[in-house]
């Protein structure tokens, strides 16, 4: 269950009421326990605004207060039944705390989780969310407690017909997980052609590296350069190449170049470029490059277990 929680929580709400108007500023910028406390005051007088649990709920979720969460969109099912997103969140924190959990403890909720994701889908024929987590869930759900590669690729075609975009990531997941590569590269592949999305891209590279083929993941992520022009993606051929001692000249100067054009957007830090110039330079055996490196990635980021590992392998060359 990964897909839909990328989803779940970000509101989508547009609050009227003066108390609220900066809840959602609040999300935006991640200050997630301020929007908390905000909502919670104003349901002291509000208790039963629907929209006010909705954002309440959230702000739980975000938090990993899967309890919490849970009681706020029980609360929203139990308003409106016929409520498909609100079945689908219920169905999510549900999920979420299954993971967080015992397997003992895990088996006692799925039923329920599934239940709140068939309802969402029964409820609306057009809902993209809940039939991703379904796919997933029927994927991941050992066949003793109604997993079904089957029931996955049913939903997954479902998808197919509300979005060919997502319903090839679907059926490419489908196939991933069943240890089909080469189905799964055929879906995203097409996902890409359909779409060319930045995650159609990333979906194919990382099967390409979980399949230990690393030539065809840096030819993916250059053809996804030359569509999105994202420096993030000079990171990527810089990793793939320090990772698997390949093509180290383009991957040192697809890291120089990411480091060079870092902006605080860029999600990886100018450490972990740093440290894969390291990986790099004892691949060429030069010692004082890869321990500059290591250095500087130490200095931004002191408390790396794999930047000290990596120190350590360097002074012993």
């Amino acid at each position: 269950m990964n897909k839909f929680l990328l989803l779940l929580f970000f509101p989508t709400l547009i609050f009227g009421q003066p108390e609220l108007a900066d809840v959602d500023a609040l999300f935006q910028k991640k200050q997630f326990q301020k929007a908390e406390e905000v909502v919670s005051d104003y349901l002291q007088n509000n208790p039963n605004n629907i929209k006010a649990i909705e954002f309440l709920g959230d702000a739980y979720g975000h938090q990993k207060k899967w309890d919490d969460a849970i009681n706020q969109y029980q609360k929203l099912v139990n308003s409106n039944k016929n409520n498909a997103n609100y079945h689908y969140k219920y169905g999510g924190a549900l999920g979420m705390k299954a993971l967080s959990v015992s397997k003992l403890k895990a088996l006692g909720i799925i039923g329920d989780v599934k239940t709140a994701f068939l309802k969402a889908a029964e409820l609306d024929k057009n809902h993209i969310n809940a039939r991703w987590a379904l796919v997933e869930l029927y994927m991941q759900l050992p066949g003793i407690l109604g997993g079904s590669k089957s029931k996955s690729l049913k939903y997954a075609q479902q998808l197919e017909n509300l979005s060919k975009v997502d319903g090839y990531l679907a059926k490419g997941y489908v196939y991933e997980y069943d240890n089909a590569p080469e189905l799964a590269e055929k879906y995203y592949k097409m996902a890409i052609a359909e779409g060319g999305s930045l995650t159609c891209f990333n979906k194919l590279t990382t099967l390409y590296e979980n399949q230990n083929q690393p030539q065809k993941a840096i030819q993916n992520i250059e053809a996804a350069q030359q569509k999105h022009q994202r420096n993030a993606l000079h990171y990527q051929i810089g990793k793939v190449a320090a990772e698997y001692n390949i093509q180290l000249k383009k991957g040192e100067q697809c890291l120089l170049t990411y480091i060079t054009n870092y902006t605080a957007s860029d999600a990886v830090p100018k450490a972990w470029a740093h440290y894969r110039l390291a990986q790099i330079n004892v691949h060429k055996n030069n010692k004082p490059e890869a321990l500059k490196y290591i250095n500087l990635a130490i200095a931004e980021l002191p408390n790396i277990p794999s930047f000290k590992k990596q120190k350590e392998a360097i002074l012993k060359l």
